[in-house]
């Protein structure tokens, strides 16, 4: 019987522990995608206590203390910081299996030094120990985690309306590790609800410093802030939808309908679906003018629960996985773009593990024989961020693209402590590949050996590197 999360943890072969020991463990982090608050990092104050660090805002948690049965009192209510963490601490045990279980110990290991289970039992020590470190050690603020982790690089996810002002605070303060903005323009194209949007409208407007009156003054003002964005370091945009819009328009169209809910008129399905498909194609000609990466997160149903979404408000926990039949819109999308010569390298996240061939097959579509790896099928993201979802997503792109170019993992996470996924990935890909070779799947003596040995060092680092130009 091997021990919990042991030196060995997920590496069943002596192949796999090399290639971790060796090639992974000690690879800096480029967490490309996250939603870490940069106003924490550029404050870098000390975290109230280890509620504060660990379940605000968590809601993998929160899910699971209320499949637990925990009163919302004690998860996103008025609660103390104790009473929320002891109800997490009574959850810990019922979580075996779930990834949570794993991700939690991680984090007290790696960050804490804490050996111990979290249970109802050990729950009163661990609080009380964490909270002790988080006052007197000089180490325990958002910056001082993020060297603790080797963190290089991050990339926030903010509004084009953003000022970035604590992007600058950061950098002017000669922090070295790189905090990025990310271009997410979501609220720009999100005609369905017309007093939202329209209100969006005037605050980008005010942002951009332009009175947005046509269709034409909107994408004036959104370049203005696609510039203004990277001026400030960005170089990655991300998109946030449920599904790739590809329907034919015109011209007159797209103003029309933009007049038209701008005087509030509630727009037809139809006429959804067109403005959200014009306003993907002017995203990513933007981003390939300016040689940026776009990434789509798509396949989600938010906020499912009506009852909790007027209590508590959204992207609290009440998300699920989709079904779309959204791949010949992707594929039209696409080609919409590579067709007119603007393509940008691309990410494509599906949320539906259903769907992974189907992206691993559509990024061949566009591949262009000049850029290594320029159409990228991402990581197994949010629901498939676990030991299954991540082998799931590699093996398809291994099974029918190239696994070699993969750029890894990232967080997705609003926590200081999820630096650990990192490992969790390093450790699951290289018992991947290290099977294989036990297996007499893949050589490993001469070029062969050496080839695999850096490819572990390039998913894990390199091809990120490299492929951001960071």
């Amino acid at each position: 019987m091997s021990d919990f999360l042991g030196s060995d943890f997920l590496l069943q072969s002596p192949v796999s522990r090399m290639l971790y020991r060796e090639h992974a463990a000690s690879k800096p982090i480029i967490d490309y995608h996250c939603h870490l608050d940069p106003a924490l990092i550029a404050a870098d104050r000390r975290f109230a206590s280890i509620t504060a660090l660990w379940l605000g805002g968590d809601h993998y948690k929160w899910r699971a203390m209320r499949a637990n049965g925990v009163n919302e009192r004690f998860i996103t209510g008025d609660a103390s910081d104790w009473e929320k963490f002891e109800k997490w601490a009574e959850t810990v045990p019922y979580a075996f299996r779930n990834p949570l279980y794993h991700w939690t110990h991680m984090e007290l290991r790696t960050a804490f030094g804490i050996d111990e289970t979290l249970n109802p039992e050990s729950a009163r020590r661990i609080f009380d120990e964490c909270n002790a470190q988080l006052r007197d050690k000089e180490s325990m603020t958002p910056r001082g985690l993020m060297r603790h982790y080797g963190v290089e690089t991050v990339c926030t996810t903010d509004d084009p309306a953003d000022t970035l002002e604590h992007h600058r605070a950061i950098r002017e303060s000669g922090f070295e590790i790189k905090v990025l903005p990310t271009w997410r323009p979501d609220k720009a194209m999100a005609v369905e609800n017309p007093g939202q949007f329209a209100a969006y409208v005037r605050t980008l407007g005010d942002a951009a410093g332009v009175r947005i009156d046509t269709f034409a003054g909107l994408c004036e003002a959104l370049q203005r802030r696609h510039d203004f964005f990277e001026s400030n370091g960005c170089r990655l945009s991300d998109h946030g939808i449920e599904e790739f819009y590809a329907e034919d328009f015109d011209e007159a169209d797209i103003v029309g309908i933009f007049a038209r809910v701008m005087a509030g008129e509630t727009l037809s399905e139809d006429d959804v679906r067109r403005f959200k498909s014009k306003m993907l194609l002017v995203f990513g000609e933007m981003d390939a003018a300016s040689d940026w990466t776009q990434q789509f997160h798509y396949g989600t149903i938010r906020n499912n629960n009506s009852r909790m979404m007027q209590s508590i408000g959204p992207d609290t926990g009440f998300d699920s996985i989709g079904e779309f039949a959204t791949a010949s819109a992707c594929a039209r999308f696409l080609d919409r773009l590579d067709s007119a010569g603007k393509l940008a390298r691309t990410i494509l996240y599906n949320l539906n593990p259903c769907a992974n061939e189907v992206m691993a097959t559509m990024i061949g579509n566009f591949q262009d024989g000049i850029t290594a790896g320029k159409m990228q099928f991402g990581s197994g993201w949010w629901f498939n961020d676990q030991i299954d979802g991540m082998r799931r997503q590699m093996n398809s792109l291994s099974l029918l693209g190239l696994l070699s170019r993969f750029v890894g993992m990232l967080t997705d996470s609003r926590s200081f402590l999820s630096y650990p996924r990192h490992d969790y990935f390093r450790r699951t890909l290289c018992d991947l590949v290290g099977a294989d070779v036990e297996a007499g799947l893949i050589p490993f003596s001469g070029y062969e050996e050496r080839r695999l040995r850096q490819m572990v060092e390039d998913i894990c680092y390199n091809n990120a590197k490299n492929y951001f130009k960071f």
